[in-house]
């Protein structure tokens, strides 16, 4: 845990809205519900928007520096922090001024402030600290993946509670989301993320140097070339397969598709940087053990809740969300287990599944609705690089001991 002074000396100051943004109050558009501005910096995109008590989005923005850190091979904590700084006075001017919504019609500002790359994460809470000080708004701190939990929530009547898996390139958890901050966390990721292992594998194959892949994300360029891989050609081991929790581990896996890709190498005569023959095989081979392995903990997590009584009777809901939600081979393996278990499956549009402004906001609108969390702007606030959500339920889970019927994942590319 770090804390970002309340004042940066030497740093150049960044936008006060003072003036520039939508006028003076007066003039502006009329609202009937409260505003909240969001604001995202957890890792390397740079988003706000502006929402009302509805979940209608007035104004959003978002930069995304996937382009830079593709180039570099991976994200750079130094080279994200800058583009922060670069980004943040006109992404946050942007959001105001297609909402039409002076800051001194704001109810609050809700920024991210956990969990997230730490230089990151203190771009976003310095710009926000700041602001409701000039403005003298009342702050909200966010919990990233309690923000992408409730996202939801904008978009369909989701009651609590529900079961909810997120998985995302710094994060993999499941969760029964009871109330707008109450968590019961079932299992989480003891080593990578998801969404990590898709990137490094992408990179350790080159595929930057594919002509189909050259300005894809790393999972993206997975789930592209995997359409027409033969996953069956490549067998890697389900991780955890004799451990009865919903933890989640990637590593193994990763060193599995490592050794492949070696013995690959040697067997064609190529280097590292070269591009395989079987690169789609592999592809697919490893985004199905990803799926396989997201869906057996998430049908674990499900069949402890059913014996816990966690979820409803009626309608019970399994929500799918964060960036590698928006991976299709993936939904389809959760849909199956939704399906077998009889839970309704929803997902957030791609959009709204990676990192944006949009679901802090309405994150913030959820909170100011049953006021909680809210702080004066004056107080200060730490920002915090790893956090976990809600009430660690996993050893319970362990104890569980619940072995899985056998469910098999045919899945049409």
């Amino acid at each position: 845990m770090s804390m970002f002074p309340a004042r940066v000396r030497g740093a150049q100051r960044l936008l006060q809205c003072r003036h520039t943004v939508g006028g003076p109050p007066s003039p502006g558009r009329a609202f009937s519900s409260r505003l909240v501005l969001g604001v995202e910096t957890s890792c390397d995109d740079t988003g706000a928007a502006v929402l009302d008590e509805t979940g209608e989005i007035l104004g959003e923005s978002l930069h995304s520096q996937k382009e830079v850190h593709l180039r570099a091979g991976g994200i750079i904590p130094t080279v994200a922090q800058h583009l922060h700084r670069e980004n943040i006075e006109r992404v946050v001017q942007e959001a105001l001024e297609r909402s039409g919504v002076h800051p001194s019609q704001l109810a609050a500002v809700a920024t991210t402030v956990k969990p997230g790359l730490a230089l990151s994460l203190g771009i976003g809470l310095e710009f926000s600290q700041r602001f409701v000080r000039q403005h003298n708004k009342p702050f909200i701190p966010i919990h990233h993946m309690e923000a992408h939990a409730l996202t939801v929530r904008m978009l369909h009547p989701v009651p609590f509670p529900f079961l909810v898996l997120l998985v995302s390139g710094g994060h993999s958890l499941l969760a029964v989301a009871r109330g707008v901050d109450d968590f019961l966390l079932l299992g989480h990721t003891l080593d990578e993320a998801p969404g990590d292992i898709l990137d490094k594998v992408a990179r350790r194959l080159s595929l930057v140097n594919h002509p189909q892949c050259s300005t894809l994300s790393g999972g993206q360029a997975i789930e592209l070339l995997a359409k027409n891989g033969d996953r069956r050609r490549f067998r890697f081991r389900t991780p955890m397969g004799q451990t009865h929790d919903c933890c989640f581990s990637f590593a193994g896996l990763r060193n599995q598709v490592t050794m492949t890709i070696l013995k690959k190498e040697a067997e064609e005569g190529v280097e590292q940087g070269s591009l395989l023959s079987c690169v789609n095989d592999i592809a697919a081979a490893t985004q199905h053990t990803v799926a396989s392995h997201l869906a057996k903990r998430t049908h674990r997590a499900i069949l402890f809740c059913k014996a816990n009584g966690l979820l409803p009777s009626s309608t019970p809901t399994l929500v799918l969300s964060g960036g590698v939600a928006s991976n299709q081979y993936i939904r389809k393996a959760l849909t199956i287990i939704a399906e077998t278990t009889g839970l309704r499956l929803l997902c957030p549009p791609a959009k709204f599944c990676t990192d944006n402004g949009v679901m802090i906001a309405w994150n913030g609108v959820e909170r100011l609705r049953e006021s909680k969390g809210i702080l004066p702007p004056h107080v200060d606030v730490r920002y915090e690089p790893k956090a976990p959500l809600g009430v660690d339920m996993s050893a319970e889970v362990k104890a569980a001991g619940i072995k899985l019927p056998s469910v098999k994942l045919k899945i049409l590319n």
